[in-house]
This record gives structure tokens, C-alpha cells and sequence, in this order.
């Protein structure tokens, strides 16, 4: 049984994975780098390590690989104690264990493990969709060396006369101080003017709309003959019921239904239950209601049925 891929999944949600009797891989969060001499940008990521020293079993890839391959946690335990031995074995002779997406694994002279952690992937979740990309190098003084030989030629000099630099300062200043008066007293008779322009609008308008309801208010031209409209009211205790709606908005969207196919259709209002109910119509005469009720189960909805409803007082 190979153990990679269950290390791997737990490393991307912990920073310890014991292989029982074998040792722990690690994980610390490293934050982003640029290396100064390729200007190469690496995202944050989880530097993996690993720990001969800390191999007991703290249950954690055993219980994992039990839940994954839906067997007893024993049997988990088992494999993993199989492939530990398969893996020293192998260390013994002088092999290099590789570890896939994680590193790899061999011994040193003194028999102790030695670890190179892989380069080329990254548990941090938070990082995911980031790599590594490569910038050019920004240079911001460029010009510097030119400038300092020109100077090294053409001394520059400065002067500053104090009594002419003190006169231009104080006409600088009272220039300042008449512009913004000016600007002030432009921008209070711009807002006045506006002010003045909005009230004159607002009256105007008000009587053009008084003119206008007065000559549509009495002064009728053409009037138009009255129409009246026969509109029958839903009524009676005699319900066809075409069902019953916990949620209201789909009563509404049955109503609609029965509605386009031609249906007197309405919400008559929720029952005992609590169900919203919709009629496909309502009548005051008891035969009248059973011959639709006949005529909806032969050709629209045999489930449909009589409520008969208590007159009010």
C-alpha cells in the first residue's frame, strides 16, 4: 500500500503526520521571497521537514486511511506497519525512498535519516492558484553617473537675493489673498444667481400645472362615453379544490396556471394544516359545483375535489 497520497491530504490540513515507527513529516509556513539575484517572486507555502524521532502512533493516518478505504482501523494499522518494514528494508541496503509531491528519504553514514524536501509543491491552501513568476530588474538611477560629471564640469550655483526673494513673497501673498477673495465673492453670486433662476423656474412651472389641471378639470372638449364593466364575483361555499400549498408563493404560481387555462381560479386561504388552498372555482349551488367537479376530473385533474365550507353568519 502506497502512503503518499494519505500524507499528502492530511499535510494540507496538518502540520504533523506520524508514520507509526518510521518518523513525522512537518510542515512550517514560510512566508512570500524574491531571491536578489534572479528577482524570481515565490508565493507563501508550507516547507515540509521531517523527524525520525517523533514516530509514535498518534492514531491520526491510520484513522484517515481506515475512513478513505472503508476498513477496520486495525487493518489500517496493519498495512501501515507492512509498509514501514518494506520501507526499512530498503533504507538498510542503501536505497533513496522518494516520497511523491512530498521528498525523499535515505541514510547517512551514521545510519540516521536524511530528508530533501520536494520544491515543487505547496500545501498552503491559502497560496492556491499562486506561482512563482519572474520580474524585471527596476533600476531608478540610471541617470545618476551622467549628472555627476556634468556637474564635476558645469558647476551650478545658486544664489538667492533675500531683499528681492522677501518683496516677490509679499506680492505673492496679497495676490493670493485678492484672487480668493475675488473667488469667493464670484462664487456667492453664482450660487445666488442659481438660487434666484430655480425659484423663478419653480413658479413658472407651478403655473403652467394649475392652468392645466384648471382646463382639464373644466374644460371637456370630447367627452368620452361611459363604460360600464360586468365583472362576476367569486362566491359561494361550494369549492373545486386543485390543491393544497405549504409555501404561498406556490399557491400564487397555481392560480396563474389555472388562470391561463381558462380556470375562475383563486386562493380561498389556508386550512387547518396551514396549506394554502386554490379552487379552480367557487359556487353557491351544490349541483351546479359537483357538474364542474365532474367536468375537471375528465378533462384536467381527476385528484380534484368538493369542499364544502360552512355559510357564515
Amino acid at each position: 500500500m502506497q502512503l503518499e497520497p494519505y500524507i499528502s491530504d492530511l499535510l494540507y490540513r496538518y502540520e504533523c503526520v506520524t508514520v507509526p515507527e518510521f518518523g513525522s513529516f512537518l510542515t512550517r509556513r514560510v512566508s512570500a521571497t524574491i531571491h536578489e539575484t534572479t528577482n524570481a517572486f515565490y508565493p507563501p507555502k508550507k516547507v515540509v521537514s521531517f523527524n525520525e524521532q517523533i514516530k509514535e502512533n498518534d492514531g491520526l493516518l491510520a484513522r484517515y486511511i481506515a475512513d478513505v478505504e472503508k476498513i477496520p482501523y486495525e487493518e489500517a494499522c496493519h498495512k501501515i506497519s507492512k509498509r514501514v518494514k518494506y520501507l526499512k528494508s530498503y533504507l538498510v541496503q542503501g536505497e533513496t525512498i522518494a516520497f511523491e509531491n512530498i521528498g525523499s528519504v535515505s541514510l547517512n553514514n551514521e545510519g540516521n535519516m536524511l530528508f530533501e524536501p520536494s520544491y515543487n509543491f505547496n500545501y498552503l491552501t491559502d497560496a492556491f492558484g499562486l506561482s512563482q513568476f519572474t520580474s524585471s530588474k527596476v533600476t531608478r538611477e540610471t541617470h545618476k553617473e551622467t549628472v555627476q560629471a556634468i556637474e564635476k564640469v558645469i558647476p551650478i550655483a545658486i544664489t538667492h537675493n533675500r531683499r528681492q526673494s522677501r518683496g516677490y513673497l509679499k506680492y505673492a501673498a496679497i495676490g493670493i489673498i485678492a484672487l480668493s477673495i475675488g473667488g469667493f465673492a464670484a462664487s456667492n453670486y453664482y450660487v445666488n444667481q442659481i438660487e434666484t433662476h430655480n425659484q423663478l423656474a419653480q413658479e413658472e412651472a407651478n403655473t403652467q400645472l394649475e392652468s392645466r389641471i384648471q382646463e382639464a378639470t373644466f374644460v371637456i372638449n370630447n367627452p368620452l362615453p361611459a363604460v360600464t364593466l360586468n365583472v362576476k364575483k367569486q362566491s359561494g361555499n361550494y369549492h373545486i379544490i386543485a390543491g393544497a400549498f405549504r409555501l404561498e408563493e406556490n399557491s400564487d404560481k397555481k392560480v396563474n396556471q389555472l388562470k391561463d387555462l381558462g380556470y375562475a381560479a383563486r386562493n380561498i386561504g389556508s386550512n387547518k394544516y396551514g396549506l394554502h388552498q386554490v379552487v379552480y372555482s367557487s359556487y353557491e349551488n351544490r349541483l351546479e359545483a359537483l357538474q364542474a367537479l365532474r367536468e375537471v376530473k375528465k378533462t384536467h385533474n381527476k385528484d380534484a375535489w368538493l369542499l364544502v365550507q360552512a355559510p357564515k353568519d
